[in-house]
């Protein structure tokens, strides 16, 4: 029979961002005091499991909630660029409620092309760096579990990509929480089912900034 490898996709904890920013790949964006909270119950609930390897994107809000889970686990945690927020052209712009940012007028040039999208990474690119990471962080604990630690869209990308559903998407219907898991639970080398889970729900105060 063929070795039940699992991959659980872990999104970072709540960032402090008062000011409402995309803050995507800058520097300096840590986790605030829920986050750090919601970090630590993560690592509490998969404490027990056969978990042998845990990877982040080297962002601070990445590897701040890799933290608790390196302390619980016992493991070194492996900074993996490919586990990036997805590259986006207005980063450092404030956000604002809901989708205003779509209807400020001085970023309208970012927006040809949703289907692509014009305005950051193209979906195709998220897929093939996401896959590229699942598949070697897999073959490096197979018949075992391992966590990537990453950003709310290269999860949401990829997951999309493994379920044979379309890459564009309404950035407000995503199923990836603050602090949740998606889970890729594989035979051998073969993709058998996508789970879903939010260990730290309770803690969240509400929707979070698309993207963050």
């Amino acid at each position: 029979m063929a070795e039940t490898t699992v991959v659980h996709l872990l999104r970072h904890g709540e960032v402090h961002n008062p000011g409402g920013v995309l803050y995507g790949r800058l520097p300096g964006y840590h986790l605030s005091d829920t986050g750090r909270l919601m970090a630590e119950t993560v690592a509490k609930a998969v404490e027990g499991r056969d978990i042998v390897a845990l990877h982040s994107s080297p962002l601070e809000r990445a590897l701040e909630t890799a933290a608790p889970l390196a302390d619980k686990l016992g493991l070194d945690v492996i900074k993996d660029d490919r586990l990036l927020e997805a590259a986006n052209m207005l980063q450092g712009r404030q956000v604002g409620q809901g989708l205003a940012i779509l209807r400020n007028p001085r970023n309208y040039r970012y927006f040809w092309n949703p289907l692509r999208p014009s305005w950051g990474e193209a979906y195709p690119a998220i897929v093939a760096r996401m896959k590229s990471v699942i598949d070697d962080a897999r073959a490096g604990a197979r018949g075992h579990e391992t966590v990537l630690v990453s950003h709310q869209l290269p999860i949401w990308t990829i997951r999309m990509a493994a379920e044979g559903r379309r890459l564009w998407h309404d950035p407000r219907r995503r199923q990836c929480a603050l602090a949740s898991l998606t889970t890729f639970t594989f035979e051998g080398d073969r993709l058998v089912s996508v789970g879903y889970s939010e260990p730290a729900g309770s803690l969240s105060s509400g929707p979070s900034i698309p993207g963050a």
